[in-house]
């Protein structure tokens, strides 16, 4: 029996990107009906039990979506054998993902822009150090990668 998708987002202190992505695919699962366990991490483990950024909590909200009770984690091991899809947010927590992957692992383990006609290969944008617009960007990125994650795995 094939395990019901689950999809972990990753990037690096889990409090900007993944969040959003989080946020983001969880609303679009829920309104096709799409049962899916969804989480994010980072690879690294500076914001650990932190809420998301304020301007990352600013963003969801103005699309409905109340992220202000996530916490920051850091990636494990089991997380390559709990999650069917692991996706990173850009190419350097790809590698670091690739790295720290356990020989057991059993997830996917790609780039979530990889799944967005036209965006293959892109990083979705790291909005931490620009201004508001910048997370309006990350915002349609991750949206858009919900959009085409949620036709994927509905197929």
């Amino acid at each position: 029996m094939l395990a019901a998708p689950s999809v972990l987002f990753v990037c690096l202190g889990n409090i900007c990107r993944s969040p959003l992505a989080e946020a983001a695919l969880r609303a679009r699962a829920a309104g096709a009906g799409l049962d899916l366990l969804v989480d994010s991490a980072g690879t690294g483990p500076w914001h650990v039990g932190e809420p998301p950024d304020p301007r990352s909590q600013a963003t969801a909200r103005a699309h409905g979506i109340d992220i202000s009770n996530y916490r920051g984690r850091q990636v494990k091991p089991e997380d390559f054998r709990r999650f069917t899809h692991i996706l990173a947010l850009d190419h350097d927590n790809l590698a670091g993902l690739r790295r720290i992957a356990p020989a057991d692992a059993t997830a996917e383990v790609g780039l979530l822009l990889d799944h967005v006609p036209g965006l293959a290969g892109q990083a979705v944008a790291d909005p931490y150090y620009g201004d508001d617009d910048g997370f309006a960007t990350t915002w349609a990125q991750v949206d858009a990668a919900a959009r085409a994650l949620v036709t994927r795995l509905t197929a």
